[in-house]
């Protein structure tokens, strides 16, 4: 039988796109929920256009109580029963206890070669730092911010006179080869890295 995956996003949902055009019929995974903590996430018109289900949790109307912004976002996975959950772009970072709900279950793509550059600004701190590759890396998520366990990279040259905008443009297209290979061995209980280069 295939997992069910709930892929949540704050905005246009790139890869939400690649993650789910990947599951085809020879996949071990199908995605069941699209959700967002953005009303206005395009990310949600184009997860309708591919038939699947969305949802919505405002994060807004629950300034200063994150915990029950973080009880409706569970109750609406609930509702999915997802087996595994994507963070696809989601820009909430979310507490402690809501991971332990879903321990072992959930990964996230971040736009650099962990564990450097956690947090946000990579590509710039990229280049800041002299770098001469930069990257994308997936891993499970825990309670350390971008800190759990790495399941897969991919890694991309840096250019003279590259910009952030310059790297984060060039990166792009690797996330979308990633995160769905990276998915496809989590689901089918495959452990082995996926490691990619541009």
């Amino acid at each position: 039988m295939k997992k069910r995956v709930a892929i949540l996003i704050s905005g246009g949902g790139s890869n939400m796109v690649a993650l789910a055009r990947d599951m085809d019929a020879s996949h071990p995974a199908k995605a069941v929920l699209v959700l967002s903590n953005n009303p206005n996430a395009g990310g949600l018109a184009k997860a309708t256009n591919m038939g699947i289900a969305t949802a919505m949790v405002d994060h807004r109307p629950y300034k200063g109580d994150r915990a029950g912004f973080e009880s409706d976002l569970h109750a609406a996975l609930l509702k999915a029963n997802p087996d595994i959950i994507c963070l696809a772009g989601f820009m909430r970072i979310l507490t402690p206890n809501f991971i332990e709900k879903w321990r072992g279950r959930m990964l996230n793509i971040h736009p650099s070669i962990l564990p450097l550059f956690t947090g946000l600004h990579t590509h710039q701190r990229a280049l800041d730092a002299g770098m001469v590759i930069h990257g994308c890396s997936v891993h499970q998520v825990t309670a350390e911010l971008d800190g759990g366990p790495i399941l897969g990279q991919a890694v991309i040259p840096v250019l003279a006179g590259d910009t952030a905008d310059d790297l984060a443009k060039r990166l792009l297209p690797m996330e979308h080869r990633l995160y769905p290979a990276v998915l496809r061995k989590f689901a089918d209980n495959d452990d082995m890295k996926v490691s990619l280069f541009s």
